[in-house]
């Protein structure tokens, strides 16, 4: 079995447009509203949904446990008929997996790339990209999560075959 070790890269928009959006303020054009007591970040992302019956939900989901580097990758998940969002409520960092597809039915195992947010970052998934489940690493933290809710299966898993990933990366 062959082990490839993922190293955690800054999570930039260019780096990331390949898998959906970086949800963030920062260097982003805003205009003013409520007569000049905030700034508006219009349309950072668009969620994206398919299918009948269907809607955009938010969500906000607490996770319980820390995750500490390295850590392994075993499988990865898409959802093929929505985007999926993922923005920390208190400016945790976390690290984002995801991978290129390498066909209609699985993931590229030699193409993973792990980010990691600044906390102030959040990220949108576009719909059927492959990605690991939220990784936190920090315990009792919530985020608010913005996808498709309704009917229908929307979430492929992939066990990774030909290869371990393990992520790394120095945590600043």
């Amino acid at each position: 079995m062959n082990i490839t070790m993922i190293q955690i890269q800054p999570l930039t928009q260019e780096a990331f447009a390949a898998f959906g959006d970086v949800i963030e303020t920062t260097g982003r054009d805003f205009f003013t509203i409520n007569q000049g007591l905030a700034e508006r970040y219009h349309a950072l992302s668009l969620a994206q949904v398919s299918g009948e019956n269907v809607a955009v939900g938010m969500s906000i989901f607490h996770n319980l446990a820390a995750t500490t580097l390295p850590f392994s990758i075993e499988m990865l998940e898409r959802h093929p008929y929505g985007s999926q969002s993922f923005i920390p409520l208190q400016q945790q960092k976390f690290v984002i997996v995801v991978a290129l597809p390498f066909n209609e039915t699985q993931p590229d195992e030699q193409q993973i790339h792990a980010f990691l947010s600044n906390g102030r970052q959040g990220v949108n998934y576009h719909q059927g990209v492959w990605h690991h489940p939220l990784i936190t690493l920090e315990e009792n933290s919530d985020f608010l999560v913005v996808d498709r809710i309704g009917g229908g299966h929307n979430c492929d898993v992939y066990r990774l075959v030909e290869l371990s990933c393990i992520v790394e990366g120095k945590i600043v």
